[in-house]
């Protein structure tokens, strides 16, 4: 009964993807989203995080951005956890007249809380985030780009086997100055991790991306690959 309620969700996910890729398909694009970061382990509570980002687009073609992030987590209880991270991030601007690297700042604090049921674990994260691009002013039309986002997961503990599947799905709430504001795109990740122990965990993803309350929504195909090396204080 459990296989089954798994291969479900999953099933229930790939077909709401494909539906929305037959739907917009001259807005589609693949991307490539990769990261390398380095976790220490201060104690059972806290927690600190450097990532160095490569996100490609245009079908893998071209270098959409490199971002450097550090964070700190500190855990409350076993279950609940919260968090703070900066970012430095180098986005490259291909279009139009001007074109050429721009560079942003962004911050974002989360809470998040994560429990088991049975072969089932459930988890629920509500982030705040603040952009905004360097060296240009609010005078000049730069006002903090902010989102409230909230994301619900499920994973299933397949027993023998370390590919455990997970499902997650997230919504964004967009509040500007001067801009449209309200719920203006959704995220639905399908992936699994893989632990090599001594030698850190390997994280890959497939991500469906997709803009709300537009004419013509954009629609990302995301292809992700993530590791991480931890360090722990002795």
């Amino acid at each position: 009964m459990k296989n089954k309620t798994i291969l479900i969700l999953l099933a229930f996910t790939l077909f709401v993807v494909q539906k929305n890729q037959a739907q917009d398909e001259d807005l589609n694009d693949w991307e490539s989203w990769n990261s390398i970061g380095i976790k220490y382990k201060l104690n059972k509570k806290w927690a600190f995080e450097l990532e160095q980002h490569l996100r490609l687009k245009e079908n893998f073609s071209e270098i959409k951005k490199y971002i450097t992030q550090v964070g700190v987590q500190y855990n409350i209880t076993k279950k609940f956890k919260v968090g703070a991270a900066a970012r430095y991030i180098s986005k490259n601007d291909n279009t139009g007249n001007i074109q050429g690297y721009e560079d942003y700042f962004r911050f974002h604090l989360e809470a998040s809380y994560k429990h088991k049921v049975d072969d089932f674990t459930f988890g629920y994260r509500l982030r705040y985030q603040n952009k905004n691009e360097l060296g240009v002013s609010p005078s000049e039309g730069d006002y903090a780009n902010q989102h409230l986002r909230f994301k619900a997961s499920v994973g299933y503990n397949i027993k023998n086997w370390k590919l455990d599947p997970e499902v997650s799905a997230e919504i964004f709430n967009h509040f500007e100055e001067g801009e449209e504001n309200g719920f203006d795109r959704y995220r639905i990740t399908v992936g699994s991790e893989y632990n090599m122990k001594a030698y850190g965990k390997l994280k890959f993803y497939y991500r469906f991306k997709k803009q709300l309350n537009e004419t013509y929504p954009e629609t990302k195909n995301i292809i992700g690959l993530k590791y991480t090396y931890t360090i722990k204080n002795k």
